[in-house]
């Protein structure tokens, strides 16, 4: 079965994704915060699921600092290679929100409804 295609919810998702660096990480409700065009959490994590294998899934993860259930080990090779913060490296596997935590601001065009555009240059460490 083949994912339907991309909405531009789904699409602007992947890009906010696209633009979390190595070693840094945002939570599924961060990306849906910063979006704030009808899509919370959930439903962030539903476009990750059906299409996240082109972007490093791995740095979207629970606002606990937990990856996604089941994907621990592959995840946590991710974050040893990238030098994530982590608070644990044992399961569960926990990144350190407080380190790692990537954050998006609005710009000028995302407010006229253009969506995220060239999102890196507008996101920054907490």
């Amino acid at each position: 079965m083949t994912p339907e295609p991309l909405d531009d919810f789904a699409s602007h998702v992947l890009d906010v994704v696209d633009s979390i660096p190595p070693g840094r990480v945002m939570s599924y409700g961060d990306i849906a915060e910063y979006l704030a065009e009808g899509g919370g959490p959930r439903q962030v994590g539903r476009v990750l699921a059906s299409y996240g294998g082109a972007v490093a899934w791995w740095r979207v993860i629970h606002a606990d600092g937990t990856p996604a259930p089941g994907h621990d080990s592959v995840a946590l090779r991710h974050y040893l290679a990238e030098g994530t913060p982590l608070r644990s490296a044992r399961p569960p596997v926990r990144v350190d929100m407080r380190r790692a935590r990537w954050t998006c601001r609005l710009t000028p065009r995302d407010t006229l409804g253009e969506g995220p555009r060239n999102v890196g240059s507008v996101c920054w460490n907490r």
